[in-house]
């Protein structure tokens, strides 16, 4: 049956929830969700000037989150759970001052993926329910739904512009869409399992899907056809993005290989290296060199690429398996939500500037991964001693960790 799309009805104005402002009674309390008032009898005439933070304070979930995705031009986040519920945060480096803007419970089930438009106006949902969400960002209304998008659960989604985007769901299906007509401008099925991840190059044209089935696809968007598969990898292909101004794609993989195409050279990888983690789940660009990716074991590594190496360690979410990764419009914090039920913010406003030299360093004696921020020591907590921390004389600075490499090369 083909897909059917519907305007949603507006709910009356009594029942959207406003959130109310904290009054200047209160202090900033531990939980991100809502602050507790003073007692009555504290003398609220001597209030402590707010703490300025290095990163925004953790948001704790009532639900595991799936995903998370951050506004383009603001301090605000959206994440869809496991129950399929969104939530949009407003977030700061003031203790105290994150918020929950509002909610919306529209998906039946379990919420994969969620992309805000380029303009910042709109956001798109997709989920286990088999339906496309478009909502409007400043109310978290839901102004167009797409019932049936696919017929079997939708996994991945991509925003091509403010009107195409591309899904990807359980079976290997690729669908893209035109959201002004509200149907599907192209229906493509050449992969044998999941679609987990989508990308697109700068100029709108080309498709890259990372698949179960252990292959990535190429698609042409604009002439609306099928191109090609890669060759078979030894895992599932989890991730895929574009780096070295669009020279290079990378994916990820369930066995923990990043595996590196060229450019227009997509049937064979030209390079591959080994990270030692149990997976590489998802991965985001900090800059055309460097990237982070998280894994199953919770770890969120700094990959620099062509010389390929791990740089260290960015964060954790000790022992839980890490679902999606965001950086926000600034490029200051990437972002984390994973199943221990937060999202988490990381400083990487100096990744950017890191160098990593052609030779080989030498190894760590203890093998540990090198911290790149205060945070990733887990400080707060009885597990602090996973990471290690930076040693103060210059020789130590100068190591960095490296993960087995099996590399063909490492010139651009």
């Amino acid at each position: 049956m083909a897909a059917t799309l519907q305007h949603a009805e507006f709910p009356p104005a009594s029942q959207i929830e406003e959130e109310t402002p904290p009054t200047d009674s209160r202090e900033p309390g531990s939980s991100n969700l809502e602050l507790e008032g003073l007692d009555s009898d504290e003398d609220v005439g001597d209030e402590a000037e707010p703490k300025i933070l290095d990163t925004p304070q953790d948001i704790r979930l009532e639900a595991t989150a799936n995903t998370v995705a951050v506004h383009p031009g603001r301090d605000m986040l959206v994440c869809g759970d496991v129950d399929g519920d969104l939530y949009a945060f407003s977030y700061s480096c003031t203790e105290g001052l994150n918020r929950e803007l509002w909610s919306s419970g529209h998906h039946l089930k379990s919420c994969r993926q969620v992309r805000f438009s380029d303009d910042g106006l709109k956001l798109v949902s997709v989920s286990r329910d088999k339906a496309v969400h478009m909502l409007d960002v400043e109310r978290g209304q839901l102004v167009t739904r797409i019932r049936g998008a696919h017929t079997v659960a939708i996994n991945s989604l991509l925003l091509v512009d403010n009107n195409i985007l591309a899904t990807g769901d359980d079976g290997g299906t690729l669908k893209v869409w035109d959201m002004r007509q509200g149907s599907a401008i192209m229906d493509v099925k050449h992969h044998d399992d999941y679609i987990a991840d989508i990308a697109v190059d700068p100029a709108k044209r080309i498709l890259l899907t990372a698949s179960g089935d252990c292959t990535m696809g190429v698609f042409n968007i604009k002439r609306r056809r099928f191109e090609l598969l890669s060759e078979n990898q030894s895992g599932d292909l989890t991730s895929v993005v574009l780096m070295k101004r669009g020279k290079k794609v990378v994916c990820g993989s369930s066995e923990g290989t990043i595996y590196i195409f060229n450019w227009n050279g997509f049937g064979a990888t030209s390079d591959r290296f080994t990270v030692k983690a149990e997976s590489v789940d998802c991965i985001v660009p900090v800059t055309d060199s460097i990237m982070c990716a998280a894994s199953m074991d919770g770890y969120i590594r700094a990959i620099n690429l062509l010389p390929n190496r791990v740089i260290g360690c960015i964060g954790q979410h000790v022992g839980e398996p890490i679902e999606e990764l965001a950086t926000s419009w600034d490029k200051r914090f990437l972002l984390s939500c994973a199943h221990d039920q937060l999202i988490k913010f990381w400083d990487i406003s100096t990744l950017a500037t890191t160098t990593v030299n052609e030779y080989r360093k030498r190894k760590k004696k203890d093998g540990r991964l090198k911290s790149l921020s205060k945070k990733a020591l887990g400080d707060d907590n009885f597990f602090s001693g996973l990471v290690e921390e930076p040693q103060k004389n210059d020789k130590e600075e100068e190591d960095v960790q490296e993960e087995e490499d099996d590399s063909d090369s490492d010139s651009d």
